[in-house]
């Protein structure tokens, strides 16, 4: 079983013990929970939560912000109803990076996705463009963000008026306002980039690995250990 542990930790590096379980299960590995925990804790493979913080939103400026919709009650019941948008700072040997992030909040499939040494309006709506791009249905979709300067510009609004698109901003400072986006930018971070990319190059490497293994192979408890793409395709 040890085997099994260390072989997915070399393409997911810090799965949990939970998850873990159920892949042993489908590999026909029956072992309980406390008997798995002890073992990862006897050989040192229980993994340590991690927390830092880097700025990337500046609300502060003179463009538009809109109402909070997800706030005021928006029921998702399938795929492609709700995106929610966040940037996330990924630091490399040789510089600044930023990775956007746009996510499906019912699979929590990442649909699409930018990794720049900048935050430029014209750099972050590449990740929105990206997800229009894959976007299946026609039917009504939200856009949820913070009330960054990127996302309020005209610049990226356009594309909301383009798609028909509807806007949704956070109306504070509180973070649990897209709290969904902020999780995923976590698990990305700690769960698979863990180490320091070289430069941009690297960086944009690493984070389109870390996307296909999140999307097709991680399975997530709140999808019935069901993969992100399964759910996505199911809709």
């Amino acid at each position: 079983m040890i085997e099994f542990v260390q072989f997915e930790r070399m393409i997911q590096p810090r799965i949990g013990a939970r998850k873990l379980k159920y892949l042993m299960q489908n590999c026909e590995l029956n072992i309980g929970r406390d008997r798995l925990f002890k073992l990862l804790r006897g050989h040192r493979l229980l993994v340590p939560t991690r927390r830092a913080y880097h700025k990337t939103t500046n609300s502060h400026h003179r463009f538009h912000c809109h109402p909070n919709l997800v706030k005021s009650g928006l029921n998702v019941t399938k795929a492609e109803q709700l995106w929610v948008a966040d940037i996330t700072y990924l630091p490399t040997h040789s510089g600044e990076t930023y990775v956007s992030l746009v996510t499906d909040a019912y699979s929590r499939k990442i649909v699409g996705y930018q990794v720049d040494d900048n935050m430029k309006t014209s750099s972050v709506k590449q990740a929105f463009r990206q997800a229009l791009r894959n976007r299946q249905s026609s039917g009504h979709l939200v856009h949820h963000s913070d009330r960054g300067i990127q996302y309020c510009s005209a610049e990226y609004q356009a594309l909301h008026h383009r798609h028909g698109v509807t806007c949704s901003m956070t109306d504070g400072y509180d973070c649990y306002q897209n709290a969904l986006a902020e999780r995923i930018n976590g698990i990305l971070k700690n769960e698979y980039l863990i180490s320091k990319p070289n430069d941009l190059t690297d960086a944009k490497r690493m984070v389109a690995e870390s996307v296909a293994i999140y999307n097709q192979r991680r399975p997530h408890m709140a999808l019935k250990y069901k993969t992100l793409d399964e759910v996505h395709r199911a809709f």
